[in-house]
């Protein structure tokens, strides 16, 4: 399994290529002359920001209030580095608290191919989990500082935001081209072009 792991690294961000609506979504890390890039989903970008928050304040919660779980550190506002070149697609993502770095861990693991048609079974599925490990799946694993997790987080908020707005009746991404709002039955308004 080729692991990309960097701990800590000089630079975690996420980002995209493309017009809002037809943006590749990216993690990007850096470090010790080396870039690692893999795509993925606007929705786990949103997810992880979210969930990276919701773990800084459960670790507040839990050990205390630290002067280190309360740091801030200056804000990544830089585009990718280029050229990028996706090194996997992302399918899975783990986020952990290590409490002897003490330090945010993100994961995210190549995407698994399934054949069409070829749906395994619930038995199949726990194997194939089990030899997750052996398997020949790439990683992505980056150890952060809660103030680098914290940036971090935050840049890719903004980074999700900085798409289409949403339809304020139905919540749907709105086109440049128009909009079909299921909310209004597929018609628009009268006088709204």
């Amino acid at each position: 399994m080729p692991l990309f792991q960097y701990d800590p690294p000089e630079r975690f961000v996420a980002g995209t290529v493309g017009r809002p609506g037809e943006r590749t979504f990216f993690l990007q890390a850096a470090g010790a002359g080396r870039v690692t890039s893999v795509s993925l989903e606007k929705a786990q970008v949103a997810a992880l920001a979210e969930r990276v928050g919701e773990l800084l304040e459960e670790v507040r919660r839990r050990f205390g209030d630290d002067p280190d779980l309360n740091e801030s550190e200056q804000g990544d506002d830089a585009p990718l580095q280029q050229p990028i070149e996706e090194d996997f697609r992302v399918g899975t993502m783990a986020l952990a608290w290590d409490s002897d770095t003490r330090r945010v861990v993100i994961e995210a693991q190549q995407i698994r191919e399934v054949e069409p048609g070829a749906e395994p079974s619930a038995e199949e599925q726990v194997q194939a989990f089990a030899e997750a490990e052996e398997a020949e799946h790439d990683v992505l694993r980056v150890h952060l500082t809660p103030a680098g997790a914290r940036a971090f987080a935050d840049r890719a908020l903004r980074v999700v935001a900085a798409g289409r707005p949403n339809c304020p009746l139905c919540g749907a991404p709105l086109d440049p081209d128009g909009h079909v709002c299921p909310r209004q039955n597929g018609y628009k308004p009268v006088g709204l072009e």
